[in-house]
């Protein structure tokens, strides 16, 4: 904690002190009660009117007696992926981020508040067509999945091999980082009464990211004969309060409930790829749920031979995969010590 005049800080609180480095062009010193404590230099003691560039010091560089320009006591101050996000316990200009991200080949950091997000990117809209920029996302089918999601008008390859749970997944330096459970409102209520819904959340919520996704609305729940509606609500209400972290989402149809699925594996697929460096950034911050991961389930003996001949390697039609085989798929993907099974399977 920085010394704060002739005490210490008591608790969480946002500091602004004047930076005592006359040759900085950055007039102001912010300091943040995460971990250790971060400290930033920059241009503004909040971000009214623009997101203000901030740039990273070392915590000695706060000064033992800091000439304080803000104080304010703060309700949140957690990081959420590659942001920060600060709440103030205040009546006005209360929430902030302090958001970590590239520009022109480099790392940078802004201070932004929601007006000023707004302003910098006024015309941005949901895009229609690539989530998250992806030109091709590799999405894996669960083997076992009946008539499953094709994602026909989306930039997507599907490999069908066996998840542990869900039926849809992406993977991410061979773990499995999310997957989405598929279900119909009749299989809802179905797996709601025998009890199969509660294993599958329970398994669900041993990846970092997860979600179930219903092919109709919510109110469809209450013209079920299978079970009473209030009694369905209740256990799926019971279900999210055990279960917060894996949503339960009710699309209209199943062309909707495809493309949410898309939209949502192609988020958690980003999400992943800024994790790591933005832990390496900011800090841990707790349990890291990718090293905690489960593996990526291996390729099928057809999926090794069609990748093998597809990069001019030759391959035998029948019989065990040779080790050389597997080893240069696990090169290719970047999975150094994760060597696909080599079973006989034609």
């Amino acid at each position: 904690m920085p010394s704060v005049g002739s005490g210490r800080l008591t608790v969480m609180e946002l500091l602004v002190a004047r930076n005592p480095d006359p040759a900085s062009s950055l007039p102001f010193l912010l300091w943040l009660p995460l971990g250790d404590g971060l400290v930033f230099r920059t241009r503004g003691t909040w971000p009214r009117t623009s997101a203000l560039y901030c740039h990273p010091v070392g915590v000695q560089e706060w000064p033992a007696e800091p000439e304080i320009v803000e104080r304010v006591a703060l309700r949140v101050c957690a990081r959420r992926g590659a942001a920060i996000d600060v709440v103030c316990d205040r009546g006005r200009e209360q929430r902030s981020q302090i958001v970590f991200t590239r520009s022109r080949g480099r790392d940078v950091v802004f201070w932004q508040s929601p007006r000023t997000r707004k302003q910098a990117r006024p015309d941005v809209r949901v895009p229609t067509a690539r989530a998250q920029g992806f030109k091709t996302l590799e999405i894996i089918v669960d083997a076992h999945e009946r008539y499953p999601y094709r994602f026909a008008g989306q930039q997507v390859q599907t490999v069908k091999r066996a998840l542990a749970c869900g039926d849809y997944a992406v993977a991410l330096d061979g773990r499995v980082v999310c997957a989405v459970e598929r279900k119909s409102i009749e299989d809802l209520v179905s797996s709601l009464g025998s009890g199969r819904l509660r294993f599958a959340l329970g398994e669900l919520a041993g990846l970092p990211r997860a979600a179930v996704v219903v092919e109709d609305g919510y109110a469809r729940l209450f013209a079920q004969r299978s079970m009473n509606g209030a009694t369905a609500a209740d256990g799926l209400a019971e279900l999210q309060v055990r279960y917060p972290a894996i949503p339960i989402v009710y699309c209209e149809s199943r062309k909707l409930a495809e493309e949410w699925t898309y939209r949502y594996l192609a988020a958690a697929s980003a999400w992943a790829r800024q994790e790591a460096p933005a832990r390496a950034r900011i800090g841990s911050g707790g349990l890291d749920t990718l090293a905690a991961a489960p593996s990526a389930p291996s390729p099928s003996s057809a999926e090794l031979r069609a990748w093998a001949r597809a990069n001019g390697i030759a391959v035998s039609d029948r019989g065990r995969i040779s080790q050389d085989v597997c080893e240069a798929w696990s090169r290719a993907h970047d999975l150094a010590g994760s060597t696909p099974e080599r079973d006989g399977g034609p």
